[in-house]
């Protein structure tokens, strides 16, 4: 392999405890690198660890040297943080943001206008930082994320299964969705990382396949060993039993029962190609 072919050292994970992070921190050190992880929480062990704040007043002070960065982290709190990057030696940037940049810009909900916004915004300065400074940039855009019993998508389907033992969705459940698991991302964000076809880049990363939210969440009940119970109800029931449950999950919204008839669908041919992505089918188990 060449030396353009390789992972620069040292590595710097911003967000190592997050779900990517976790499956990254030991992804690397399995490959034999000795991978630096930042986090507000650290869990210890044998990665070498820095309890840091990227919102910290002292970070400058804790930021290590590192030539490779992988950003786990919210993208909207990496522009004011690659000045420090650089000055410490970042050659090679490998960051998530999410494809909820696009699927969320239309949105009825302000907050998730927001979070759109928000995405559009740090990608962008992202971009404009790396280009003047010469740094070499791949943004990663994951669909539906998932870890089994770690996320809050899929997971947070299975809870409902297993408190309630019956799915209600609103309408048919038609919509299209690519769930992609954290895991495969990981290996993904190394992929990237070693490949020149992958610089100044941005890409859509997807699951192994696509399929209807109905689908899915049937998925979900055969990972728990559970015959699938899915109740289809009318969309203005659902957004009405939404609205009464808010209370007891925090962070919904009528618009999720709206996107469950629309396809959130994405093309990563361009992944597949530059560094050969490859993600698992969806059969979770629990």
């Amino acid at each position: 392999m060449s030396a353009e072919n390789t992972l620069k050292t040292p590595i710097l994970v911003l967000g190592a405890t997050s779900l990517i992070g976790t499956f990254l921190m030991e992804r690397l050190q399995a490959a034999g690198h000795e991978p630096m992880g930042l986090s507000r929480r650290p869990p210890g062990g044998d990665a070498c660890w820095i309890d840091a704040d990227l919102k910290g007043d002292d970070l400058a002070e804790q930021l290590p040297g590192a030539a490779t960065v992988f950003s786990l982290s919210p993208i909207w709190l990496l522009p004011a943080v690659l000045p420090l990057l650089k000055a410490r030696g970042m050659k090679r940037l490998v960051a998530f943001s999410s494809t909820s940049r696009f699927t969320k810009q239309d949105s009825p909900e302000p907050s998730e206008r927001a979070v759109a916004k928000a995405l559009a915004d740090a990608e962008a300065a992202v971009e404009a930082f790396c280009a003047e400074h010469g740094v070499a940039w791949t943004i990663l855009r994951p669909t539906l994320i998932y870890a089994e019993g770690r996320d809050g998508n899929v997971s947070r389907l299975a809870g409902l299964i297993r408190r309630f033992k019956v799915l209600p969705l609103s309408g048919a459940g038609e919509g299209l969705r690519q769930p992609v698991h954290a895991d495969d991302l990981a290996a993904g964000a190394i992929a990237a990382a070693t490949a020149p076809a992958a610089f100044d880049r941005a890409y859509a990363l997807v699951g192994g396949e696509t399929l209807p939210y109905r689908q899915m969440a049937g998925r979900v009940f055969e990972g728990l060993g559970r015959r699938p119970a899915i109740l289809v109800l009318p969309p203005w029931l659902f957004s009405l039993l939404l609205t009464l449950a808010r209370p007891f999950f925090p962070g919904a919204t009528a618009a999720m029962g709206a996107r469950m008839s629309q396809d959130l669908v994405f093309d990563s041919s361009d992944a597949v190609r530059d560094f050969g992505w490859a993600p698992r089918d969806f059969r979770p188990r629990f």
